[in-house]
């Protein structure tokens, strides 16, 4: 088990900002592909931004623009900056990691082993 705790969430007018964070060891952090999902209504989780080893960066087209993941290694945790909140963007979110470098496939519960625990955001109108 991969201990991801995240942290963060709250409720927020449509419009405001909120940020994230997914704290975890060191090497977990820093040797992984560190990924946020949500979900709203339903079973699945749908991918919203990932962060490889590389650098590389993917978004889910909804926030791409809006929202930005980033990683700081001296802090051991991976952050998510989401700006220009809408109603839409309710969901509880989760981090996860597959332990692997990348992220392939991108944005996808399959390239997740290990998950968070979840912190709920609720954008009001």
């Amino acid at each position: 088990q991969v201990p991801l705790v995240e942290s963060g969430g709250g409720e927020v007018q449509a419009g405001g900002s909120l940020t994230l964070s997914c704290k975890a060891p060191q090497h977990i952090i820093s040797r992984t592909c560190i990924g946020w999902f949500r979900r709203a209504a339903g079973p699945d989780r749908e991918g919203v931004a990932q962060i490889s080893v590389g650098g590389g960066l993917y978004y889910a087209n909804g926030v791409k623009g809006r929202f930005t993941i980033s990683r700081d290694n001296a802090k051991n945790t991976v952050e998510l900056q989401m700006n220009n909140l809408a109603p839409e963007d309710t969901a509880m979110y989760y981090c996860g990691t597959g332990r692997r470098r990348d992220c392939y496939p991108y944005l996808s519960t399959s390239s997740i082993d290990y998950w968070g625990q979840g912190t709920q955001v609720t954008v009001s109108s």
